[in-house]
Formats: C-alpha cells, structure tokens, sequence
C-alpha cells in the first residue's frame, strides 16, 4: 500500500512533492556519507593464502594467493571495469579509502606514508569460474623486482614483514563498483641471525685446538728458515 499520501499531509507537501522526497531518501540510502558516490557493492569473498604446496608461498618480501576464480560475474561489474588487488598494513585497513579513479590509484612508492596500495590490474575475464586441471591459478604479491615503485599497479617488493591485508577493489571510470571483504593477517619470514653455540669446548675440541696451534707455529718456522737459507 503507497504510504505516500500520508507522509505530504503530515509535512504539508503535495502527492507529487512527496514522491519526490521519496526517491531521494531512497537515492541517499545507496551513497556513501559525505563523498555523494554510490557505495560499492560488497562481495561475499575473503582473499586467501594459497593452499598449494610451493616454493616461496610464503618469503621475506612476497607471498601467494589464490585467484578469485568467478566471484566478479555480479550485473554491476562488466568485462571492462578494473580489478585491482589492495595491499594494505593490518593497521590501516580503518583507514583505506578508495580511490576515485584509476589515476588516483596510490603507487607503492607511498606505502610507508598511506599504508597501502593497489597492485595486480585485472579484469574479470581473468578470473573466470571453476579451474582447469591441472593448470594453478594463483597470484604472487611483491614478484616484479623490475617495476619502478612510482608507476601505478607495480608489483613491488613487499618492504617488511608486515602483518599485511589484502582485498579486491572493482573500478570504473565513475569510481568504486564492488569490492570483497579484507583477508585475515599474513606475515612474511624473517631472516634469522646465525649465533654461536653457547657453552664451554668439550676437553677433545681443546686438544684438537692445540695440536692445530703447534702444528701452525712449527709450519710457520719451518718457512722462516727456509727464506733465511735461500737468502
């Protein structure tokens, strides 16, 4: 039943004029506060770690995902619209705010100040439903060493061991169409510093030692007198 008829009387509007502020309370409830954007559809996926079995899955400055294979097949994205995949600080992720167009799109070069980047430029046709077999569908954030950090979309070296976040962010040329839910936490190896054994020399390495000593000093004056001689 049209409530519309209540609501002018009660506001003193007409039929028409209520109608109207209908459609924009009903507009309002689709943009994002303050930006007048239409927020972004949200995509029930959650970025994950690889579950293969790989050398370097995990390294000091990379590690792999698996594709999102068939979650972009939604009616508001096209084959044309952008995917980009965000790479964020754990800490950040509050404070993530995407971009308004494809030339807005931060480079990793200003990671250390925004905390997070876009990187990985796709499109849906890339990450189509189902797999093949036999054929491994998977993403390596931080593989390019070749990219300069400054171009947008290069795959940089990650720069430390994190925690870091990842999402998928779908764009147009008007701004933000759907994204997917953050990833849980991932941590990069951390180089281990090679320590001496602590304790004392077992009586048998002492030996060993000494025997190497003397040995050395007699080589040592053996080649001493060996020069005086010649000379």
């Amino acid at each position: 039943m049209d409530n519309s008829w209540r609501l002018g009387p009660a506001m003193g509007l007409s039929a028409g004029q209520s109608q109207l502020l209908m459609s924009l309370l009903l507009l309002l409830t689709h943009v994002q506060p303050g930006t007048g954007i239409a927020a972004p559809e949200h995509i029930n996926y959650v970025p994950q770690l690889s579950n293969d079995t790989l050398a370097g899955r995990l390294t000091q400055s990379t590690f792999t995902l698996e594709q999102p294979l068939g979650q972009f097949h939604s009616h508001n994205i096209s084959d044309s619209d952008t995917i980009w995949l965000v790479v964020a600080l754990s800490n950040a992720t509050q404070s993530f705010t995407a971009p308004r167009s494809n030339q807005d799109v931060p480079a990793p070069a200003n990671f250390s100040q925004r905390g997070y980047y876009l990187t990985l430029r796709a499109n849906r046709g890339l990450y189509p439903g189902g797999q093949a077999r036999g054929q491994l569908r998977v993403l390596r954030v931080g593989n390019d060493t070749h990219c300069q950090p400054t171009k947008i979309g290069c795959n940089h070296p990650l720069p430390g061991p994190g925690p870091y976040r990842v999402k998928f962010l779908v764009m147009n040329d008007e701004g933000p169409v759907a994204e997917t839910k953050w990833s849980s936490d991932t941590r990069l190896q951390q180089a281990q510093a090679l320590q001496a054994v602590p304790g004392p020399q077992s009586p048998g390495t002492v030996v060993i030692i000494a025997i190497l000593s003397i040995l050395l000093a007699v080589l040592l004056t053996a080649l001493l007198a060996v020069l005086i001689y010649t000379w």
